[in-house]
């Protein structure tokens, strides 16, 4: 019985390996190979009596059943008896000799399983084998493949056949005539010779130890001859490649003699395989096989052979390649390999063949040769060693060449060269000289991408590798100490290596330091004549000039310091102790920044004050003398980089300065004079510096120097006067000049106070402008040179700030004042006013800054003009073109007022942001400096005026940078304030209207400012009345308060803003100020901002209030006439007129106002809905208009029905015209924010009439007339606001709740997206819901009285309004808030009593209505259970439609409330329950198949581990479809089936299956479906093995589901069940019933159910 079975479970899976799809077939096979598993010997017999039986069977099915043998056969091939292995070996061999033509995968596989076999059947497989190998007859390919294939997978049991082999097959070589046929020869002979060499290489493994190579000889030559002879020269390339393949291993077995005689040939003729073929590896291989065999028989042929072998290997190294492909890289690889054999055996032969090679200049063939090179270097390095003089001869050229690639390989050879003791030779420091010029690359000047043509590499790589290598030779190579060191000092000081200072640096702080470790105390620079090495004040000076810009270049400021560090006994001996400390904190500041950080400034102070430490302990104005000198030296050495030669000339001040040697002194400063080269901007700057520097010690020096160098030939214009500088034009003339006047700007900034005063005026003034004014002919010519001009300006700006600081500088006479002050004011005129290219104007403006604090004082005119031209140079600016002149919501940056700060950012021109700052700053301190000479009103007085005009300009950036100005000069002069009797401030009231109207300037900054200026005006007015400074008053603090408001852009804020500030002016306005500011406002109504306008309404209007009792209240026009008004002009102060009135007429006459103005066109206009919003102004008021608005929206039909079209089927729905308008009107008075207390008042009422109204407004089109309006206006292009009735509800009702307090319930549904559901009649309910939600959230103590009027709607004759009040009263019941405020039972109540309501929408929301007590009142289930459990039932029962909603309502409540209700309550309806919804398990609807089941699971969890069998039988009738159902493609339903497995377990009392559906079933987590359906029917059938009949009859039940992925699991689910259940059960199961199932599914149309079916019967062995 058991062979039987198997053997058709076999037949089954084997005529279903027909099957069109791949995966279904790979599923057959692996269930072939699982029944082998369990019977190997019955499965093989199977499909080979399957195979011999159906000759007809394609050979790709063919293919799947000999691969599923020679599985079974590889993992059994121990347990197969000599019989059945015969009959696998005859199948296969028929199989794979059955067709003549070659059908690869099919004759492989039937190869692959003799091959199987032949691991322990040797004989009888080579016995099937050599009968078709017969001599004299040709046998087919297949059979010669599978003798190669066994050679290699059993050696030793092959090759004892393989002379017997070889002799038979020798003959047939020559009768080969496919090409085909002799590729498989070439294949075997490769692998029988493989397998020989392996065999013999094993010997003491071997199962006859006897065999020898001798054996072999005669047949391999034999095949040889064919194959080189004949073979090799066919036309086919494939046959040629396997040709030389085989080649290379037989060249090992050949004769000794035979090898030798052959080599002449052999070794051309696989050479000229290169020329044939582009693919070459192979050709390498065996050519170093060959190599490899003639060398170790000491083959004296290959010497004949040596130039033709290096050529033609040369030539592959030099082949254009691409490096990526491993082709590539592995013929590479081959072709140095054989490079090394002749470099073994030959060396001076490859020597003369590779060295002259490197001579020419191909790249390619100087970058292969060195790469050859450095591989025989490494590679045979004894055989090299004492070629080494000779090998660096040769690389004169290489070091020459500027290739890329050529550069890298040079430096790769010179590696391989410092590990193996070249570079000790003569010869060798060119060679460490090359990689420090690859390291000097500059890395910004390399090609980003290399030509296509070229092939260059990134000179990057070329200076990358160079460095590394670099530091590792002076680093890992012990011997390259002697070499490098001193040698590398050498390279720091020129120029042309600077790009290596850091590689260089870091390399002699090894070195060094590992010198010190052995030397002690020596020094380190051992000079012995050696003129190369630099002295200690050339590498001084180099390594400090380079640190100054310490991060380019690798941070070779850091290295530089650190070789400094370990130098210091070199440099001078006195040095140690004080660089020990101080250049490690240079170190750990460099650490502490970066590039981008770090403040050059402050670093170059840092070094500077290190060199002047340095000097102070050197203290030998000797060795400072020399180091001097070497700073000027080495000055041209950086006319490429500025900075660090701007640097150095601070350097050269420095020593100067320290030096005592006056002589020395002036002698250097003169060559520093003639030697600069001023067309450079930072070198004349560096040049001032160093001179203002020197000056610190040195003034008299330096001044006679500076004056001598001015009274020379230098400055004058006439024809031939250039002594030393004869070439120079005007233009450098001018630079000269610039530079000179900076030096004597540094001179004085830096010289000492008690020297300037002296000679400030006669020796600097007086030469500066000497510099700038030049006479020609008599005549006085200035330039119009802006570097002059700008030097001038600088220099006289540090001038005159080095006299201010001094201690008499308050009292210091400059006589030369107001020609300075002229000068500077003729430079500020002469900038652009409308950009900010240069800092002229900033400088020009600090230096008149200082010089109005000197005497003499300034004439009145030309202070005046001096404010006039700077105020004008700089107000006008542009701002930037993004800025454009926008006043929409300028950027709120702090402005140039109290805080000091400029008027933003945002307003830079175009200069940029710094300079503009600066320039800014300048203007401040030199107006408050101006002020500070006349400390009185009438001196503020004057400037204000000056700033008014732009005060008032139209331009906003104007205004706001005029407003800043005007904070600063009022808080400085408060701040300075000094009152020695009680005076009046006089003009208050004249500057508080100039500013205050500016409060509500279109720009934010500009009434920031305003605010700022009164409030330093209210605290200047309470220091004249005799208040003291810190003083603070609580009503003009309040101003500071008011920003805020003043910043937000809504005008409502805005001038409630200006008004608050009219407040506070008028409680602290003198009375006889009043008139003044009155006035002055007046003007400001006619200011062409309008806000400035409107906000001179505003306080004009407050002030008239709270101080002249002049606003007296008229009996406004009809409405009609305010409405025409309004259309005539848009004036702000008609507005408020207009809205004034219509209040107080309607305090009168309410419901006559309201009617007319319902009388209003619809929709309202702008005008009218103004004056809807006034009518809220008061709150009595409003409420009663309120009331009016809500009868009319109650009084009338919502709609009327009217058919379009006379055929139309449906009739439309129009809107009633007074409802609709009360609505909109109601939401224009909800709007207004004073209508809160009366819309807090009538919340309720409003609350559910308009939510009625939405629900009877859905999908309602608006009045016929509108609909024309709309359409009219739409034709003719007009713009107008569409009315939607729908949509105006709901923006009333919104309006309504924000008035009312509950703008959190608006924000939650807008959040929500709930305001859109309620306007449509798909989203109504979810909307209403929604609401409902946000209500009882955030609006609870309203609730009782809105429920009270939805209760009253249960009779509503329109049954959306019946629905939409359900769901609101349904969805209150989901929060707590009914029960705190004792509401439950009423709505309950209430609800149950509408489950009769002919309406199916209304009887479904009753329900889940009643469901959500258990989340809003879970406490008081239990009390109502069996009201609630009775309403769920008889929802269950509702209707004969299996789709029923409210079924499915019913089902989602109840899975709601089962945890809650009383168990007692529950056990009686239980199984009621249970039975009812079992049929939705399979629903089509995935709503009904995800609640049905996850009700189940709550069923289960009510029972609690504690249910009677009645209930247990449904839990063990559910299994089954709940474990297939985890497959359902609707993802709610797998949820559904997770949840309801995991609270069967513990109604099932078995801990194992409950903890598997706990771990493998959470919320969440993947799961593998397979793996846990395994573990489950494992313990199903462990614990339940009864259950397995009824488990399989369930699961065939699913065979024939409609979905897919449920149809796949349930042959896992059966194949799993038999997997694990023990013997005794199989009678359980109706074999023949699930076999004939499991045969109609391999023929289902979807490959995943074919395969699961394929994978079951393979399990179903079980039964065998």
């Amino acid at each position: 019985m058991s062979e039987t079975y198997v053997k058709r479970l076999s037949t089954i899976l084997l005529d279903a390996i027909t099957d069109k799809d791949p995966r279904v077939q790979e599923q057959v096979c692996g269930a072939l190979c699982t029944l082998g598993e369990s019977q190997p010997a019955e499965v093989l017999s199977a499909c080979e009596e399957h195979l011999r039986l159906h000759e007809k069977l394609a050979h790709p099915y063919r293919t799947m059943v000999l691969r599923a043998m020679e599985t079974v056969v590889s993992n059994h091939i121990g347990e197969l008896d000599k019989d059945m292995a015969r009959a696998i070996i005859l199948l296969a061999s028929n199989e794979m000799t059955k067709v003549k033509e070659l059908v690869s995968d099919w004759q492989q596989a039937a190869s692959s399983v003799l091959v199987a076999v032949g691991r322990r059947f040797i004989s009888s497989v080579m016995e099937e084998l050599l009968s078709k190998f017969q001599p004299g007859l040709l046998p087919h390919p297949c059979t010669v493949h599978t003798l190669a294939s066994l050679s290699i997978s059993n050696v030793f049991g092959m090759v004892p056949f393989l002379t017997s082999i070889l002799s038979t097959m020798l003959p047939m070589l020559g009768a080969a005539k496919h090409d085909s046929m002799k590729v498989v020869f070439c294949c075997a002979l490769q692998r029988f010779s493989e397998s020989t060499l392996e065999y013999l290489a094993n010997l003491d493994q071997a199962p006859d130890p006897t065999v020898r190579k001798d054996a072999f000889a005669s047949d391999i030559f034999g095949a040889y001859d064919i194959l080189f002879h004949q073979w090799l020269q066919s036309r086919e390339a494939k046959l040629r490649l396997a040709v030389v393949e085989a080649l290379g291993p037989m060249s090992h077995l050949l004769p000794s003699e035979k090898l030798e005689e052959q080599l002449p040939k052999l070794l051309p003729g696989v050479l000229t395989l290169y020329k044939k073929h582009a693919e070459t590896v192979h050709v390498s291989k065996s050519l170093g096989q060959i190599l490899e065999a003639a060398v170790s028989v000491g083959s004296r042929t290959l010497d004949i052979q040596l130039d033709s072998l290096l050529a033609a290997l040369h030539a592959q190294i030099c082949v254009p390649v691409e490096s990526s492909s491993p082709l590539v890289t592995s013929n590479r690889k081959e072709v140095l390999r054989c490079f090394t054999v002749l470099a073994c055996c030959s060396p001076d032969r490859l020597l003369a063949f590779l060295l002259p090679k490197l001579d020419t200049s191909n790249e390619r063939t100087r970058v292969g040769t060195l790469q050859v090179l450095r591989h025989v270097i490494n590679a045979a390095a004894a055989q090299m060693a004492v070629k080494k003089p000779f090998i660096l001869s040769s690389m004169k050229l290489p070091l020459l060449d500027t290739n890329n690639k050529v550069k890298r390989a040079v430096v790769q050879v010179v590696s391989a060269m410092a590990h193996h003791g070249y570079l000790e030779q003569p010869g060798g420091k060119a060679m460490v000289e090359y990689v420090v010029q690859q390291c000097a690359l500059p890395p910004e000047a390399e090609p980003q991408k290399p030509g296509a043509d070229s092939e260059a590499l990134a000179a990057d790589s070329v200076r990358a590798i160079s460095v590394s290598t670099l530091y590792l030779v002076s680093t890992t190579v012990d011997r390259m100490g002697e070499v490098l060191w001193p040698y590398l000092l050498e390279f720091l000081v020129p120029v042309r290596f600077t790009g290596a200072l850091s590689p260089l640096c870091r390399s002699l702080v090894h070195l060094a330091q590992k010198r010190q470790e052995a030397g002690a105390h020596a020094p380190l620079i051992q000079y012995n004549g050696n003129v190369h090495l630099p002295s200690p004040y050339a590498i001084t000076t180099r390594l400090l000039a380079v640190s100054s810009n310490p991060y380019v270049g690798d941070g070779r400021g850091a290295a530089s310091l650190r070789l400094l560090s370990v130098l210091h006994q070199d440099i001078h001996p006195a040095l140690g102790q004080r660089w020990a400390t101080a250049i490690p904190l240079l170190l750990e500041h460099l650490d502490e920044y970066s590039e981008e950080t770090l403040s050059q400034k402050e670093w170059e102070e840092k070094l500077l004050m290190f060199l002047r430490d340095s000097l102070a302990v050197v203290s030998d104005n000797t060795w400072v003398c020399q180091l001097t000198l070497e700073m000027c030296k080495q000055l041209p050495n950086y006319n490429g980089t500025p900075l660090e030669k701007n640097f150095l000339y601070k350097c050269v001040g420095t020593t100067l300065g320290a030096a005592s040697s006056k002589e020395a002194v002036r002698k250097h400063l003169q060559e520093l004079l003639e030697t600069a080269r001023y067309q450079e901007e930072r070198e004349r700057e560096g040049l001032a510096c160093c001179f203002g520097i020197c000056a610190t010690s040195h003034l008299d020096d330096t001044l006679a120097q500076l004056e001598d160098f001015v009274k020379s030939d230098v400055l004058r214009k006439s024809a031939g006067i250039f002594n030393i500088f004869k070439d120079r034009s005007e233009s450098e003339a001018d630079k000269v000049r610039s530079a000179l006047i900076l030096c004597y700007g540094h001179v004085a900034a830096r010289a000492p106070c008690e020297l300037l005063l002296a000679r400030v005026e006669a020796d600097v003034f007086r030469n500066m402008s000497q510099c700038f004014s030049t006479k020609v002919l008599g005549i006085k010519v200035e330039t119009k040179d802006p570097a002059l001009r700008l030097s001038l300006v600088q220099s006289v700006c540090m001038a005159t700030q080095a006299v201010c600081s001094s201690a008499h500088g308050g009292s210091f006479h400059l006589s030369r004042k107001a020609e300075l002050v002229a000068q500077m004011v003729e430079f500020i005129k002469a900038e652009p006013p409308d950009s900010l290219r240069t800092p002229i104007r900033r400088k020009a403006m600090l230096a008149c800054t200082y010089l109005v604090t000197l005497e003499p004082a300034l004439e009145e005119q030309v202070q005046a003009d001096l404010i006039h031209s700077c105020l004008h140079s700089v107000m006008a600016m542009l701002p930037e073109p993004e800025e454009g002149d926008s006043h929409q919501e300028v950027s709120a940056a702090p402005a140039m007022g109290g805080g000091g700060q400029p008027p933003g950012a945002i307003i830079s021109p175009r200069g940029g942001p710094s300079l503009y700052l600066d320039t800014m700053q300048a203007l401040k301190d030199l107006l408050t400096s101006l002020l500070q000479q006349n400390m009185t009103p009438q001196g503020l007085q004057v400037m204000v005026e000056h700033l008014s005009p732009w005060i008032k300009s139209p331009r906003g950036h104007e205004r706001v940078r005029a407003l800043g100005l005007s904070a600063c000069l009022l808080q400085f002069f408060l701040e300075h304030l000094q009152i020695s009797a009680l005076v009046p401030f006089h003009n208050l009231g004249l500057l508080v209207g100039l500013f205050s109207p500016r409060c509500a300037d279109l720009w934010p900054a500009t009434r920031r400012e305003a605010v700022s200026c009164v409030h330093s005006l209210l605290y200047l007015q309470l220091g004249y009345e005799g208040f003291s400074r810190d003083y603070r008053d609580d009503v003009a603090e309040q101003l500071l308060s008011l920003k805020d408001g003043l910043a937000h852009p809504d005008p409502t804020i805005l001038f409630h803003t200006c008004h608050s500030i009219a407040q506070i002016i008028a409680k602290r306005l003198p009375p006889d100020q009043l008139i003044s500011l009155l006035l002055t406002l007046f003007e400001g109504l006619g200011d062409p901002d309008k806000n400035c306008s409107r906000a001179a309404t505003v306080m004009i209007n407050c002030l008239l209030k709270e101080r002249g009792n002049m606003l007296q209240e008229k009996v406004p026009e009809i409405v009609s006439v305010l409405r025409s008004k309004l259309q005539e002009t848009r004036e702000e102060h008609v507005l408020q007129a207009a809205q004034h009135s219509v209040f107080v007429l309607a305090t009168h006459h309410c419901a006559a106002v309201v009617s007319s103005l319902l009388g209003s066109p619809l929709p309202f206009d702008s005008h009218t809905c103004t004056l809807w919003r006034a009518l809220a102004l008061e709150p009595g008021l409003a409420a009663q208009v309120l009331g009016l608005l809500l009868e009319k929206i109650s009084r009338d039909v919502p709609f009327k029905e009217s058919r379009a079209f006379l055929l139309s089927s449906t009739p439309d729905r129009v809107a009633t015209l007074l409802p609709l308008a009360a609505t909109c009107a109601l939401h224009e008075v909800a709007s207004a924010p004073a209508s809160g207390p009366a819309v807090l008042e009538l919340c309720p009422q409003l609350f559910a009439a308009l939510l009625l109204r939405v629900s009877c407004t859905m999908g309602v089109h608006p009045p016929r007339h509108l609909q024309a309006k709309e359409r009219r206006n739409a034709s003719s292009g007009l713009a107008s606001r569409s009315l939607e009735p729908c949509s105006s509800a709901v923006d009333a009702l919104q309006a309504v709740l924000v008035r009312g307090g509950n703008e959190d319930v608006v924000q939650h549904m807008e959040l929500d997206g709930g305001w859109q559901l309620l306007k449509t009649s798909a989203g109504h309910e979810e909307g209403v819901t929604r609401l409902a939600s946000a209500m009882a959230k955030f609006a609870g103590p309203r609730l009782p009285l809105v429920m009270k009027v939805l209760f009253a709607t249960q009779s509503s004759v329109y049954e959306v309004q019946r629905v939409t009040s359900t769901a609101f009263l349904a969805e209150l019941l989901s929060s707590n808030v009914v029960n705190d405020l004792m509401l439950l039972e009423s709505l309950l109540d209430n609800l149950t009593a509408r489950q009769k309501d002919t309406s199916a929408r209304v009887r479904r929301l009753v329900l889940r209505g009643l469901a959500n007590v258990a989340s809003g009142s879970p406490e008081k289930v239990q009390t109502h259970g069996p009201q609630l459990l009775t309403a769920m039932i008889s929802g269950l029962d509702d209707g004969d439609d299996p789709h029923s909603l409210v079924a499915l309502e019913a089902m989602v409540g109840l899975a709601r409330l089962l945890d809650l209700v009383d168990t007692w309550d529950l056990r009686a309806v239980l199984l009621h329950i249970a039975v009812r919804i079992r049929p939705f398990f399979d629903s089509e609807r995935m709503e009904f198949r995800s609640a049905s089941i996850r009700l189940f699971g709550h069923l289960n969890k009510a029972c609690r581990g504690d249910c009677e069998d009645v209930f247990l039988e449904q839990v063990v009738g559910g299994l089954a479809p709940l474990l297939l159902h985890l497959q359902d493609p609707q993802a709610p339903v797998v949820a559904a089936c997770r949840f309801a497995l995991r609270m069967c377990g513990p109604n099932l009392e078995c801990e194992e299956l409950a903890a598997v559906f706990q771990k493998h079933l959470q919320e969440g987590h993947g799961l593998h479906f397979g793996e846990f359906l395994n573990t489950t029917c494992k313990h199903l059938m462990r614990h339940f093995p009864d259950l397995l009949g009824r488990l399989l009859s369930t699961s065939l039940f699913y065979f024939k589901s409609s979905w897919e992925d449920v149809r796949a699991a349930a042959p896992m689910l059966t194949g799993f069940l038999v997997l694990h259940v023990e013997a005794e059960q199989l009678p359980q199961v109706d074999l023949e019933q699930l076999l004939a199932a499991l045969q109609l599914l391999l023929k289902d149309p979807a490959p995943e159910v074919r395969a699961k079916a394929a994978e079951t019967l393979g399990r179903l062995v079980k039964f065998a």
